[in-house]
């Protein structure tokens, strides 16, 4: 049975706001347009944490309940909530899991995997998903060469990647914290 996934999620951190943006499409194999209105961003730990999810949705899905887990047992401390994910899933061995999270509150900016990597981007920009190279690539641009603001920037890096990847549509979310 081939799997659901297909997205892209980007995150920027300017001027003290982060947010994360990401489209809706759902895609099952390589040809098939599933479901084009899926919420991949969502917030959690009474709205003060947000996170973004792509990869198969049964992991993705998996991964959300478990970190949301680590969140209500660390009194939403992110990093901390973060490394105790990791920790469990590494003990648990899903090596067959494909999906990656985009974590955030109003200081930090993560990106955890299903192999239990917990990675900081250096530069307050990072991307996951099938389009999320060419949304990086656009949000690092936007970042340094004009003045808009996180928002503004990580919607247009979701445009330039809707318009490049096919795995993505223009049907955003986007959360600030």
């Amino acid at each position: 049975m081939e799997q659901f996934k297909g997205t892209t999620i980007v995150a920027v951190k300017r001027d003290g706001k982060t947010v994360i943006a990401g489209d809706g499409q759902v895609t099952m194999g390589q040809s098939i347009i599933f479901k084009g209105n899926a919420h991949k961003v969502r917030r959690l730990f009474d709205d003060k944490v947000v996170a973004g999810f792509a990869g198969g949705t049964a992991d993705a899905f998996y991964m959300c309940e478990e970190f949301e887990k680590m969140l209500n047992k660390y009194s939403g401390s992110l990093m901390r909530s973060a490394v105790e994910y990791a920790k469990n899933i590494r003990s648990m061995g899903h090596n067959n899991a494909e999906a990656m999270m985009i974590v955030a509150d109003k200081t930090t900016l993560l990106i955890l995997t299903c192999m239990g990597d917990v990675i900081e981007p250096e530069d307050g920009i990072c991307a996951i998903g099938s389009g999320g190279n060419y949304a990086l690539a656009a949000a690092k641009a936007l970042l340094q060469n004009t003045n808009l603001s996180a928002r503004e920037i990580a919607v247009k890096a979701m445009e330039i990647a809707s318009d490049i990847c096919v795995f993505t549509n223009k049907n955003f979310l986007v959360e600030e914290v």
